[in-house]
């Protein structure tokens, strides 16, 4: 079906416009959003190893946990028993030094429990790096310096408006690309080559955006729309704590133990969850409140861990909830493959945009994807700078117009800054383990950006050179991981490798590219 020329004119423009004002946060979005699919390993590499005793048996830990209980009681009000201690979690027994349950990607600073040969208790503190936690940030918030809700209603707003560009994309532009996908010419003028590239990206991942879209919309508004929705069911209750409390009303409680009652030990928690879910791998048992600070109530016992059968709410599994008491499920709506319907639903929006299903595989490929995607918005900026250039030079206009200048400067010193923050925060993890806490991560992110942001505006400075600055940082960044044979590993190889190609690519080859601002701002320039 051919459609109006006019009608394709219309929706071509909306894809143009749409395209540009967002681009340049999504650009930041999808950059950090692929480097984050690997933040558990980031964060296990990045913080300093913990020295001690081999861990307890699993039948030893109730032996463990008196004596920890009895040097530390504040511990008893919630702690972790760790099933299968790692590199990650040396110890069987570690509880937070702050309590309470702490959001999404956050790791709080935890002691670590074990004994020695001759039985004496030694414990040890565990400060977790906070840069992929950091980098977790700027992608949820696309960069944008605001506080986490109205970052989010932003990004809503921006994911709606990215899916109005995915729309008008595919309806201007499929019918062709179909026809013609993957001739990708490597003859002719470089804004040929770089628009065949960029239509073949947008063509081969358009799954991936259309899912990273409609998941996106999700996450931004799914609060906001579930408070409407009881507000409108209980006219009363219209702050955030009416909802919550009504909420945790709604989740079985433990039975109150009585004066005998212990809690059960691990081995037997492990048997009841082995026939209520025989393919659930637990991971750690943590005991203390489901959400929220500790208070007087029995403790709840939330088992985390994962089924490789089902996808998963978060990258690092699901939960079920027991009493400790007696092993009985009190709250499964977390659980692979056990959920409610509608957290299901909802369970599949969070995997699809997590990449938490199909193991590794699929977080390299998100990875890859996300960094084509990166590619893609920047592509596209340029090229629409490339155009508008060549309408100027059309109506007798030797120089740039000031919006030209403007949306060319912004995506240069965006992309370069974007990337060359996240290389900072690496480097400095690296060089100061341990030495930046969470908002003073994100300070330095801000600060290098918006250096590279200001760079970007110096007058008669070329993008090329702010690009071989940034491709630099990337070198250094390798040199330093390459550097570090204390903490050389599977992690610090893919990094350094990655690090390694990004510097080469932004030194060598953006002078290739289409759109960019030498001395003159030629019309055939892509950078």
């Amino acid at each position: 079906m051919k459609l109006p020329a006019d009608l394709v004119a219309l929706y071509r423009e909306v894809h143009s416009w749409v395209g540009i004002v967002t681009g340049l946060f999504l650009f930041v979005a999808f950059y950090a959003g692929a480097i984050t699919m690997f933040a558990p390993a980031l964060d296990t590499w990045l913080t300093p190893k913990t020295v001690l005793p081999p861990p307890v048996s699993l039948a030893g830990t109730p032996a463990l946990l008196e004596k920890v209980f009895a040097a530390y009681p504040e511990s008893r009000k919630q702690y972790t028993i760790v099933l299968d201690p790692d590199a990650d979690r040396p110890a069987r027994v570690m509880w937070p030094l702050e309590t309470g349950r702490h959001g999404h990607g956050q790791r709080p600073a935890m002691m670590m429990a074990a004994l020695d040969e001759r039985g004496t208790l030694v414990t040890a503190t565990r400060m977790p790096s906070v840069t992929a936690q950091t980098i977790d940030i700027v992608h949820e918030r696309m960069g944008v310096p605001l506080p986490e809700t109205p970052a989010l209603l932003f990004m809503g707003v921006v994911t709606l408006a990215y899916t109005v560009a995915l729309v008008s994309g595919i309806v201007v532009f499929l019918p062709a690309l179909a026809r013609g996908v993957f001739a990708v010419r490597l003859v002719g003028s470089i804004r040929r080559k770089w628009l065949d590239l960029h239509n073949l990206l947008g063509f081969c991942s358009l799954p991936f955006h259309v899912v990273m879209a409609l998941t996106s919309v999700i996450f931004a508004f799914h609060g906001t729309i579930a408070g409407v929705q009881m507000a409108g069911l209980s006219p009363a209750a219209h702050d955030g704590a009416s909802m919550m409390a009504r909420f945790m009303a709604s989740i079985p409680r433990p039975s109150p133990p009585g004066p005998d009652a212990g809690m059960l030990p691990p081995a037997r928690v492990l048997a009841v969850l082995a026939r209520e879910a025989p393919d659930f791998e637990a991971v750690s048992l943590d005991y203390g409140p489901l959400f929220g600070p500790p208070t007087g109530a029995p403790p709840m016992l939330r088992v985390n861990g994962y089924d490789r059968r089902h996808i998963m709410r978060g990258p690092e599994g699901g939960m079920v909830t027991l009493d400790p008491y007696t092993g009985a499920v009190l709250w499964r709506d977390y659980m692979p493959g056990l959920q409610s319907g509608g957290f299901a639903v909802l369970t599949a929006f969070f995997a699809l945009h997590f990449g938490s299903y199909g193991g590794a595989p699929i977080r390299w490929a998100y990875l890859v994807l996300g960094f084509a995607g990166a590619f893609l918005f920047y592509t596209g900026n340029r090229l629409w700078i490339v155009v508008r250039r060549r309408r100027e030079r059309s109506a007798g206009s030797c120089v740039d117009t000031r919006g030209t200048r403007i949306l060319s400067r912004l995506t240069t010193g965006c992309s370069a800054g974007c990337m060359s923050s996240i290389a900072v925060l690496l480097g400095q993890a690296m060089l100061m383990p341990g030495g930046l806490e969470a908002s003073s991560s994100l300070v330095l992110y801000h600060l290098v950006f918006w250096a590279f942001m200001a760079l970007a505006f110096v007058p008669h400075l070329a993008a090329r050179a702010i690009f071989a600055l940034s491709g630099g940082i990337h070198i250094v960044l390798a040199a330093i991981v390459i550097s570090s044979h204390a903490r050389w590993d599977l992690t610090a190889c893919c990094l350094a490798v990655l690090s390694l190609c990004l510097g080469c690519l932004l030194c060598g080859f953006v002078p290739r590219a289409p759109g960019g601002r030498g001395r003159q701002g030629r019309e055939t320039d892509i950078v």
